[in-house]
């Protein structure tokens, strides 16, 4: 079991007469410094004394604190570059290295326009100037700051240094967004038109929503159709049609065509083709898309 050694004591007077002595000697533990046989000082190595100082901070020393700062920004995925007032690279991380499309060491002392030459043709050289200048921040997206129709979010934070340039692209959620406004633009359209039907299925074929125009075709509410399998809505002799067409969209992904039979509420039949495309969420299948459109005549 570890024993507490107890501090070494000396009086003031030999304290004076023997500081080299006492100094070596307080490198491997404390010297106490009494006065009229009192404790009056201690004389610690400068290694425990910062211990102690961080200690009573409730902080870690400074240099171990500064290299987890710099370890967290190189292992994050959102490319960061540190420049200074001069518009010089100070400083790179991977992610950064790898969206700029050269190595770090190469880009550290280049001036900022040098590595990113599309920078000054571009909103973000100004918002640049006003971090530098005014230590203003900046978020936002904006295209092209490296490539032809490459959207990066941009995240401006001044630093005493200059400051930090915070890049992450988002090219593909911003083609998200696009791809939904089309989709909401073609829903609109099919309903303008009147005559198409639409719905959308769980993975056990029952009807989650259908548009008017299908609901209207069958001559029925909304909500008399909803959580009712598909495949009840139509002829007999084109249930197994679908429900094949169906089990291919889903073991496969790919979307199918199957012409079938529509019965309304009185009981007559309505020729339509269906088409059918798997509904995908981030992980897995959700469903299918069911879109129906009457024969010519019908």
């Amino acid at each position: 079991m570890k024993t507490i050694q107890e501090p070494q004591r000396v009086s003031a007077a030999q304290f004076i007469r023997g500081f080299a002595n006492w100094r070596l000697q307080a490198a491997r533990k404390p010297v106490v410094v009494t006065h009229h046989g009192k404790d009056a000082h201690v004389l610690i190595s400068l290694d425990d004394y910062r211990r102690l100082d961080s200690d009573r901070r409730g902080m870690m020393p400074t240099d171990t604190l500064e290299n987890s700062q710099a370890g967290v920004i190189e292992a994050i995925r959102d490319g960061v570059i540190l420049i200074d007032r001069q518009w010089r690279i100070a400083a790179i991380n991977p992610a950064a290295s790898d969206l700029v499309d050269a190595a770090a060491a190469g880009l550290i002392g280049t001036e900022l326009t040098a590595a990113l030459p599309g920078l000054k043709d571009g909103l973000l050289f100004h918002h640049i100037i006003r971090m530098l200048d005014h230590r203003e921040r900046f978020t936002g997206e904006i295209p092209g700051v490296l490539r032809p129709r490459q959207w990066l979010r941009v995240d401006l934070v001044p630093l005493p240094i200059g400051g930090a340039i915070i890049l992450r692209d988002v090219s593909e959620a911003m083609d998200g967004f696009a791809a939904s406004d089309m989709r909401l633009a073609m829903t609109a359209a099919i309903e303008a038109q009147g005559r198409i039907g639409h719905a959308r299925l769980s993975l056990r074929e029952t009807v989650e929503d259908a548009n008017a125009a299908l609901t209207t075709m069958i001559g029925v509410e909304p909500a008399a159709i909803r959580r009712v399998r598909f495949s009840a809505l139509l002829s007999i002799g084109s249930r197994h049609l679908f429900a094949e067409a169906l089990e291919s969209v889903f073991r496969s992904g790919s979307p199918a065509s199957v012409t079938c039979e529509l019965v309304t509420r009185e009981g007559a039949t309505i020729d339509v083709a269906l088409s059918i495309a798997e509904l995908r969420g981030a992980y897995a299948c959700d469903g299918a898309f069911v879109l129906v459109t009457p024969h010519s005549g019908a």
